[in-house]
This record gives C-alpha cells, sequence and structure tokens, in this order.
C-alpha cells in the first residue's frame, strides 16, 4: 500500500513538473510571438500596389517585423500625424505635405529622403479618342475633368500647376470634379464618370479602362518628388530606418520599377539623409 502510494506521489510530482515546465515554455513562445514588431507605414494611395507586393519581401528577411500599411491622400495623412496618429514612417506624394511636417518639428532628424519620382498624365476612357491634350480640355464635348482636390491632394496640385501654365486652369473651373485621392480620379474616369483627368502615370497602367492621352510635360509643373521620413513618435525608430533602407535599395527597385515608379537613388548616401 506504502509503495503504491509512493508511486502515485512520484507520478502527481512528474505530472505537476511537466504542467510548469510546459506552461513556462508556452509563456515563453507566446511572449517571443508577442515580442514582434509592427511597423506602422502611412502612405500616399499611388503607392498602394507597389508597397503592398514590398512588405512581404521586407517580412521574409526580417522575420521580427510585421508591416501594417495606412493608405490615404498625402494631404490626409498629414492631418492625422499632426494629430497624433501613431505611425512610424510616412511616404508623401509631394514635399508640401512633408515639409509642414518638417517645420513642426514631427520628423526624425536626419530621416527625411527623397525616394521616389513619377509623371503626370491625362488620361480618358478606353473607348473615348477626342481628348488628345490638355488644350482639348476646352472643347464642348469635356463635361467632367476628374483631379484630385488641390487642398489636401498633391496629383490636384500638381494638375492645378499644369493647366495654369497651359493657360486653361480658369477656363476649366465648371468643369472639374474633385476627387479625395488619386485613386478615386481614376475610377471615376474609368467609371465613364468624366470625360477626362489627371493621375500619376503609375495609376494610369492599374486598369485597361482607361487610356493615356496625354503625358504632360514636365515644365508645366513641378517636380514629382516622394519623400520619407521616420516619425518622431514613432516607437520602432531603428526598425523604421532598417525598413526605409530596405525601400531605396536593390530588393525594392525592380518592383517599384514594376508598377512605373523611377528611383531617385539607390543608396541612402545619395538620397539626401538630412
Amino acid at each position: 500500500m506504502r509503495r503504491q502510494q509512493a508511486v502515485t506521489f512520484i507520478a502527481l510530482l512528474l505530472l505537476t513538473f511537466t504542467s510548469v515546465v510546459g506552461a513556462r515554455l508556452l509563456g515563453s513562445s507566446t511572449a517571443i510571438a508577442h515580442a514582434k514588431t509592427q511597423l506602422t507605414i502611412s502612405a500616399a494611395s499611388s503607392l498602394t500596389d507597389a508597397l503592398k507586393e514590398v512588405a512581404p519581401l521586407y517580412e521574409q528577411s526580417h522575420a521580427n517585423v510585421t508591416i501594417r500599411y495606412n493608405f490615404a491622400s498625402s494631404g490626409a495623412l498629414q492631418q492625422q500625424i499632426e494629430q497624433g496618429a501613431p505611425t512610424d514612417v510616412f511616404i508623401s506624394a509631394g514635399t508640401k505635405q512633408m515639409n509642414a511636417l518638417e517645420q513642426a518639428n514631427l520628423l526624425v532628424p536626419n530621416s527625411r529622403q527623397d525616394l521616389l519620382t513619377n509623371r503626370l498624365v491625362l488620361i480618358v476612357p478606353a473607348n473615348q479618342s477626342d481628348v488628345k491634350n490638355t488644350k482639348s480640355l476646352t472643347e464642348g464635348q469635356v463635361k467632367r475633368i476628374a483631379i484630385g482636390n488641390p487642398r489636401s491632394v498633391p496629383v490636384g496640385q500638381y494638375a492645378q500647376e499644369a493647366l495654369t501654365n497651359a493657360g486653361v486652369w480658369n477656363q476649366l473651373q465648371s468643369k472639374y470634379v474633385l476627387a479625395t485621392n488619386v485613386r478615386q480620379v481614376l475610377q471615376f474616369v474609368a467609371a465613364g464618370n468624366s470625360e477626362a483627368g489627371l493621375v500619376y502615370l503609375t495609376d494610369a497602367k492599374m486598369t485597361n479602362k482607361v487610356k493615356i492621352a496625354q503625358i504632360v510635360p514636365a515644365n508645366l509643373h513641378s517636380p514629382i518628388v516622394y519623400p520619407i521620413a521616420v516619425l518622431n513618435n514613432s516607437q520602432n525608430q531603428a526598425a523604421s530606418r532598417e525598413f526605409v533602407e530596405f525601400l531605396s535599395g536593390p530588393t525594392a527597385k525592380p518592383v517599384f520599377a514594376k508598377y512605373g515608379f523611377q528611383m531617385l537613388s539607390t543608396n541612402s548616401s545619395k538620397l539626401g539623409y538630412r
């Protein structure tokens, strides 16, 4: 009887030990999983497809990091950041928004650089052939012209510059349909709700429902530059800098090129940390 009780006691001890060790191991593994760093990247809508393709490439070589994107117009993202939205990295489709954040001391010093460039194009529905260039927009058959809202959307600001310098901005006031971001401009034209629109070259390539009527001459508007920077309120500044470096490196370059972007450089020493 005593021997049986002793065996039972030892078995209970082993079971308890095993349970405790198992719980500790499970707790450790859960803690490791929870320790994974998540980076929140706020980026201009025109970067949606390219950046979504870049994320898994980065995560493959950085197993302890997950990328979360927040896409919107650059102006909307600027306002979110100014209001304290948690953001690690900001990529704008224009320098105006980044300049405002820099002047407000919201960027990590020396983390800002110019990453990409793009082109402005005039698009029309795929089955339309009347509009040839910006001058054609003044003709009677063109009732609606989709552009990004110049107050908050960089592509709209470039469109306003181009149409002003082409001498037609004021003539077209009654025709403008203002969009909240470049993808909405594309949707308006693709759906036939506007006879023309001004978007980036990269966006025009996203659907066969539109065609490019004209690549707008670059001398009609400011250079289209996509600056990138790490935010002061980032809790993961080292990891954020690594992600910025990755975007300017050889792995990300062919992805951006695939979508029509041109890189301004291939390494941080040339990208102008300041």
